[in-house]
């Protein structure tokens, strides 16, 4: 089981994030978590403290971008590039039109995304999008920049969209989140799209599928039951064909 996309570092998360570790070993095989402006030393740290189990993805979320100044933003895109080589993708990165409704300011949280699609561009490395209320525009945006091993992290897309992101483009992936026995759509892809374009994630501790409690990286497990559920497939061999995709876009 891989979960490619949690939040290690996430504030709050200190006391436990070696014990979330822990814990995660026992059923998995690698996680890779998120970093952001405020806490990216922090998730290379914890990446190189658990080398070969914990990777690291470095992204730039809308919100982020909504404190920054541009020479804020640039810098950090710089220090991102300096990282290369210890990271296994640029994201998250994208739109996010439940915080900025308004169309005013829209165009310059555009002209930084597509400057984190040329950041993954030229480092080789996948590009994890965040797209909230943007998804079919934030795929148009990255058809036309060419973007390379593009992962819909969390996906909340249409099934129409869907089934362009799989006919229309060969190394674009559908991530499905413990969101999905919640999601009529999710349950549609899960069971009719390859799982070689099909990769699974928690975004812990966030998306808990458990009421009250705190997501965790190895509830991926509940998303491969369910894939396994839906197609009348056992767990080990979804399992093996997932993490495969998993371990192919990011490289681990």
């Amino acid at each position: 089981m891989i979960d490619i996309h949690c939040h290690l570092t996430y504030k709050g998360l200190d006391e436990v994030k070696e014990k979330i570790v822990a814990d995660a070993r026992k059923e998995m095989d690698a996680v890779i978590t998120c970093g952001y402006p405020k806490d990216a030393e922090r998730a290379l740290d914890l990446g190189k403290r658990h080398e070969g189990f914990v990777y690291v993805s470095l992204g730039l979320h809308p919100i982020d971008i909504s404190e920054m100044t541009d020479k804020e933003v640039e810098a950090y895109l710089n220090f991102i590039r300096e990282r290369a080589d210890d990271i296994v993708a640029v994201g998250e990165v994208g739109l996010d039109w439940h915080w900025f409704p308004d169309e005013e300011g829209r165009g310059r949280y555009r002209e930084i995304f597509v400057k984190t699609i040329d950041l993954a561009k030229e480092l080789k490395k996948p590009i994890v999008l965040h797209m909230r209320k943007a998804v079919d525009e934030g795929y148009e945006i990255v058809r036309r920049e060419k973007a390379k091993n593009v992962v819909f992290h969390c996906y909340a897309g249409s099934l129409t969209l869907a089934k362009r992101i799989i006919e229309e483009q060969d190394d674009y992936y559908i991530s499905l989140s413990t969101t999905i026995g919640n999601s009529k759509n999710l349950k549609k892809i899960a069971k009719k799209y390859p799982l070689e374009r099909i990769t699974t994630e928690t975004d812990s501790p966030f998306l808990s599928p458990f009421p009250g409690k705190t997501n965790v990286p190895q509830n991926v497990r509940l998303v491969i039951e369910k894939i396994a559920e839906l197609r009348g497939s056992d767990f080990e061999e979804i399992d093996e064909k997932v993490t495969g995709t998993c371990r192919k876009v990011f490289g681990i």
